[in-house]
């Protein structure tokens, strides 16, 4: 796969921590605009997260039915005129039914790009492009809340979502000149009617299931973290806001470098062998996470060395949980991508409003989250490849 593709995916990859990232510095200056409180808000937040569960799901059937070009040339400009429709919204209600549509955009990509790299490329190609794709899933975090930030104060709320119409329409010229179809001509293409049928075969399959939900409780995990950090490190340590982004943006660094060795080392090792060592390093850095943070220690800082192995493991992780899963589903890839993508979402929004269910006011229950969350992973992973070997022989 040629560098110009991997832009585009990567650039598809974005629209998702884009549209969550980007405008949570809006909050306020919105809440103020639509005469209501930040809770209120925080709605457009869960029905984005809503619309990504659901959208995935159509977008597989119809990328094995019509080719994955069409259905991403869809999902792209529909992600445009949604986002343009958030930023003259008359209300809020009008505002939380065109981020319900822009999500259903925006999963397009998320679906789509993952069916074109397993049209692409075999496993360890596949986790390759993924390792690099993990860029952006690390470096957006960082940058969309300050990018956000910065167009609030200077151009209002309204231009957030004006930026996020412009990079998809450009995403969309991108995608339209210079992104060929990707399923192969001789490939069968799969009727709409047997798309349940489908989901029931994957399903079924206890290897796909087995990877997808490897990769998908990695991703908990770190929704879990993303979900409890604020609350330990400013509330519990007092750590200063403005100093929040630094730690956070310390652990993202760590996630992408180990991204990038990961791509390195599939030079000579299959993803499957890395998968089932990275996590290890998950499980073994998350018990001694808990088992900190149940001391109670006075110091942020002994919390800090483990949580960062944690989220660095995940570089490793989830790109070879996706290529694994990935790997083989030819004329299903589509279908295969989608129900990935909405186990992973569902199972990591689980472990974040587990999170919540279970403050107490310390930093026990992110702990014990993300280390739950390695139990599982490894569970998960080492039974997947147990039923790999016995398939082989």
């Amino acid at each position: 796969m040629n560098l110009r593709m991997v832009m585009i995916l990567g650039a598809l990859s974005a629209f998702g921590p884009l549209a969550i990232d980007f405008y949570l510095p809006a909050f306020p200056a919105m809440a103020h605009a639509f005469a209501t409180d930040e809770r209120q808000i925080q709605t457009t937040l869960a029905v984005y997260f809503l619309g990504l569960s659901i959208g995935q799901l159509a977008y597989g059937p119809a990328a094995d039915r019509f080719g994955r070009r069409t259905p991403l040339l869809f999902g792209v400009a529909l992600f445009t005129l949604a986002s343009l429709a958030c930023a003259y919204a008359p209300n809020l209600q009008v505002l939380i039914l065109a981020r319900f549509v822009q999500a259903l955009g925006g999963c397009a990509g998320m679906v789509l790009s993952r069916a074109i790299v397993s049209d692409k490329c075999d496993a360890v190609a596949s986790a390759k492009v993924f390792s690099q794709l993990m860029l952006v899933m690390g470096l957006a975090p960082i940058l969309a809340p300050m990018l956000g930030g910065l167009l609030v104060n200077v151009a209002g709320w309204q231009s957030i979502f004006l930026s996020l119409s412009l990079f998809s329409a450009a995403a969309l010229l991108a995608v339209a000149l210079g992104l060929p179809e990707s399923l192969p001509a001789h490939v069968a293409r799969q009727p709409l009617a047997g798309a349940l049928r489908q989901y029931l075969r994957l399903a079924r399959d206890p290897v796909f299931i087995g990877h997808a939900l490897t990769g998908g409780i990695a991703i908990a995990g770190m929704f879990a973290y993303i979900a409890g950090s604020p609350f330990v490190f400013i509330k519990l340590y007092g750590v200063p806001a403005e100093h929040y982004g630094w730690l956070f943006g310390t652990n993202a660094a760590g996630f992408i470098l180990v991204a990038q060795l990961n791509a390195r080392l599939l030079s000579r090792r299959q993803p499957g062998w890395l998968l089932v060592r990275a996590v290890w390093v998950y499980l073994l850095a998350g018990a001694l996470l808990l088992a900190l943070a149940t001391l109670h220690p006075a110091a942020l800082w002994p919390l800090l060395i483990p949580l960062f192995v944690c989220i660095a493991s995940l570089g490793c992780i989830i790109p070879n949980a996706s290529a694994c899963a990935m790997n083989g589903q030819g004329a299903r890839a589509g279908s295969a991508s989608a129900l990935l993508g909405s186990l992973q979402f569902s199972v990591a929004a689980g472990a974040a409003a587990l999170v919540g269910a279970l403050h107490d006011g310390s930093a026990v229950p992110m702990s014990l989250v993300i280390t739950l969350c390695g139990v599982l992973v490894v569970g998960a992973a080492l039974s997947t490849r147990r039923r790999q070997t016995r398939m082989a022989a």
